[in-house]
């Protein structure tokens, strides 16, 4: 069971602000004595100004509290709140706790390694975590330096956000942290294996796992090279040296984010460090990864947002700045590409939501609804907006903003207003236009080409109007000519000239230049197989498929027209992460809706084999072929033969994940039974393992099966979240819509009652994760409209519902369009 707790209000936050100043904490932890809890001990030092307020605390139990020289009633803490009556003047206030150890990536999560049985320990304070560790004034703008004490067993290494030692067996030290916020206090401990290195006087360390031991140590040395290569960039841009002491980055289990930028001691999720073979693409996601913990070092922890309505001063700087930063100094320089990929659908998808908000100032009221707005707006569209914020100012004036804004507010919080005041002042000018425009004005503007009318046309949306001009850059092309064209153009209007001949194809923004909706008319639809096999610039390619996928989307292409350039794009394909992320997108989208799902299913696998017959054996392109080839397949003799190592394509050698990756695909065919799946478990139990294990089982198109995964939705059985996850992936494949047909109806009953198993991230991922996707019919839709609209209904939970009601009526538009069954 959660412990309930009230979200904080911003109204609340300001109050309490003006109240108190916070001077210090000091927090005592026992991790040695149990494994279900752990004893904090917090001192915190402050000052107040006089009157009434509240601490945060989630605990297990309450053993004393104490301001100044009286005990406090334990017994009023009520849903996470722990009201305090304050005089004028300085304080010092004593909690004394048990709290419980947690496995949904939250708090002070605890997780058992299934490789060899070790425990592991991580903290993640983010967003409204921390009073699960220790009790505290949580807030992004009541920050203090950090002492932490730490009693755990004898054979673990203890890690945090400042430098520390052991000074008597299982007795840790750390040294006083700068201010801090809350949400940056992290802890890791365990039996970790830690690689060490120093880089122009700062210490960096790695660690892992014990069990991924060896898999560190061959990653560490392109780990270490990339996070030099960095400090030395950032330390070039931004003139100002990294000030939090030593920098380790920890890959720890079961991590709900792809990492937390804690000051001195990142965390990232541990399959980050590479057990199985990976493409390229995973490979440039690890290091933009890196890259933006980095640049989050600058932008949100020397200077952190007052408040989560200006979390996108944290996000959207690190996002660009990672991707920069990634392309100019590190070996991965096709980073913009991979962005292109990776993240451009996923901030457009968004920012096309009933639920979209403005970049900044997004309304946040309280904690839990900031916490839905870390998304692809947050992220993708304010990197793409800050760029072409950049391309505006040039570096000179971006920079020296950027500066002034660490110098005045160091260690302290900061507004959006404070940092468009230092670009002014550094030579911007008014600013406020594209305040308005860019970053307080959702959703995107369609444009697009009118060839009748000789017209590009820009609409933008008709709840969020605004005035934006895109400069962009157009590709153009006709069949047996001399290759791609490239244009400039400013669309500043409704209506912006552009005429274009008959038989020419026309790509608008493929470099991304600018954040807008552009999807190809149906002569370019008609004439890219034609082009496509002579077009060789990678990022123009990444254009063209994210014009189809914007296109696909608004139900504006058939399925079979968007088969027909995959067909024509695959043999020329050099960018694995074309096949990564568009392979999936095929498979589990655009052939389930068009009319002929198996057949279309077909023509992805025979694309697919036909492009792996053509790669490199041994190639990162070939491994990513051959997952494509996998998760298409419907010949489960073929299956089998790869699982038992035969008739492998030359250069592909079946690890961890391939394995993973075939049982999977069995079990959505009906091909391996529950015996199978765990007799693999078994011969190989490891976290990847268990996870697969997990979504495979799910998978089976079986009664028994979907039981099983529901009972973990429900909570009737717990589960770590990477568990919980790939069960609700895995249980709504097409094709089983018999065995699926009565948990349509369980999930609109069953979902309200979540919030008392679960909470935080995790609650809300399950929610849409286990959601019917598969079920495209209007009265599904309706059913998840309906219970969005019921007010009662926690907050997070209507926004997936909302969502994934959005993406089921848009699957729905294309049935509807192209005559999908």
């Amino acid at each position: 069971m959660t412990n309930p707790s009230r979200s904080l209000q911003q109204t609340e936050a300001i109050a309490r602000h003006d109240l108190l100043t916070v001077e210090r904490y000091d927090v005592d932890l026992d991790l040695a004595s149990d494994d279900q809890t752990f004893r904090s001990v917090t001192t915190i030092t402050f000052e107040s100004r006089g009157g009434d307020t509240f601490l945060d605390l989630k605990p297990r139990q309450v053993h004393e509290v104490r301001l100044d020289d009286r005990v406090l009633d334990a017994d009023t803490l009520d849903r996470g709140r722990l009201p305090l009556s304050t005089t004028p003047g300085r304080h010092v206030l004593v909690v004394d706790a048990t709290m419980a150890f947690r496995n949904d990536g939250e708090g002070l999560h605890r997780s058992v390694d299934p490789a060899d049985g070790e425990h592991y320990v991580y903290g993640m304070s983010f967003m409204d975590a921390a009073p699960s560790i220790f009790a505290c004034f949580d807030q992004p703008d009541l920050k203090a330096p950090y002492t932490l004490h730490v009693r755990a067993p004898r054979d673990w290494v203890v890690i945090g956000n400042a430098p520390g030692r052991q000074v008597e067996p299982g007795v840790w030290e750390l040294d006083e942290t700068p201010p801090l916020s809350t949400y940056f206090v992290t802890l890791v401990a365990g039996p970790y294996h830690v690689v060490r290195d120093e880089h122009d006087g700062i210490p960096l360390g790695l660690s892992a796992r014990r069990s991924i031991a060896g898999d560190l140590d061959a990653d560490a040395d392109e780990l270490f090279t990339m996070t030099r290569q960095c400090f030395d960039e950032f330390h070039r841009l931004f003139g100002i040296r990294y000030p939090f002491g030593n920098y380790h980055q920890a890959f720890v289990p079961e991590f709900n984010a792809g990492a937390m930028e804690n000051p001195g001691c990142v965390t990232f999720r541990d399959p980050l460090v590479f057990s199985s073979k990976v493409t390229r693409g995973v490979r440039i996601q690890r290091a933009t990864t890196v890259a933006h913990e980095m640049a989050h070092q600058w932008f949100g922890n020397i200077v952190t947002p007052r408040w989560w309505d200006d979390l996108w001063l944290n996000e959207s700087f690190a996002e660009y700045m990672g991707n920069r930063v990634t392309a100019d100094v590190t070996e991965f320089g096709d980073a913009w590409t991979h962005n292109a990929y990776a993240r451009r659908q996923w901030g457009l998808i968004a920012d096309q939501r009933p639920s979209t908000h403005p970049v900044a100032g997004n309304g946040a009221a309280d904690a839990s609804s900031a916490l839905q707005d870390f998304d692809g707006i947050s992220y993708a569209k304010g990197s793409s907006v800050l760029k072409q914020l950049n391309a505006t100012l040039g570096d000179e004036v971006f920079f020296a903003g950027a500066i002034d804004h660490f110098t005045r507010h160091r260690f302290g919080n900061a507004t959006m207003h404070d940092l468009f005041a230092s670009w002014e002042q550094a030579g911007a000018g008014d600013l406020s236009s594209f305040t308005s425009s860019w970053l307080r004005t959702a959703g995107p503007d369609a444009v697009v080409l009118d060839r009748g009318a000789g017209v590009v046309r820009r609409t933008p949306p008709a709840d969020h109007p605004a005035d934006r001009s895109h400069a962009i850059r157009v590709a153009s092309a006709r069949p047996g000519g001399d290759g791609w064209t490239v244009d400039r153009l400013t669309v500043s209007g409704p209506e912006t000239p552009y005429a274009v001949d008959a038989g020419t194809a026309v790509v608008l923004d493929p470099y991304e230049d600018s954040w807008a909706l552009v999807q190809p008319d149906e002569e370019t639809v008609r004439l890219l197989p034609r082009l496509l096999p002579d077009t060789h610039d990678t990022l123009l390619r990444a254009g063209v498929w994210n014009n189809v996928r914007s296109a696909f989307h608004n139900a504006a292409i058939a399925p079979e027209a968007v088969l027909d350039v995959l067909e024509a794009a695959l043999p020329v394909e050099d960018s694995d992460d074309a096949l990564f992320f568009t392979l999936p997108w095929l498979t589990g989208k655009v052939a389930a809706l068009s009319v002929d799902p198996v057949g279309s299913l077909h023509r992805v696998h025979r694309a697919t084999v036909a492009k792996l017959e053509g790669c490199e054996p041994g190639s990162t392109l070939q491994l990513a072929a051959y997952q494509g080839a996998v998760s298409s397949c419907t010949d489960a003799a073929l299956l089998r033969s790869w699982l038992e190592g035969r008739d492998l394509p030359d250069g592909i050698e079946l690890d961890v994940d391939l394995r993973w990756r075939v049982l999977v695909q069995l079990a959505v065919l009906g091909e391996t039974d529950e015996a199978e799946l765990d007799a693999a478990l078994a011969a190989d139990p490891n976290a990847r393992s268990s996870v697969e294990h997990a979504r495979a089982r799910a998978s089976l198109p079986d009664a028994a099966a979907k039981a099983w995964a529901w009972q973990r939705f429900t909570g009737e059985v717990d589960v770590p979240n990477y568990e919980l996850e790939a069960c609700g992936l895995g249980m709504w494949r097409v094709g089983q819509d018999d065995v699926l047909a009565p948990y349509v109806d369980r999930y609109f009953a069953d979902l309200p009652g979540t919030v008392e198993v679960r909470s935080g991230w995790v609650l809300a991922d399950a929610a849409g994760d286990f959601f019917p996707l598969t079920s495209v019919t209007p009265a599904t839709v309706e059913r998840a409209r309906a219970l969005a609209g019921d007010e009662g209904l926690e907050r997070s939970i209507r926004r997936r519902l909302v969502d994934q009601a959005d993406e089921l009526e848009r699957r729905l538009a294309v049935k509807r369009a192209f005559g999908g069954s």
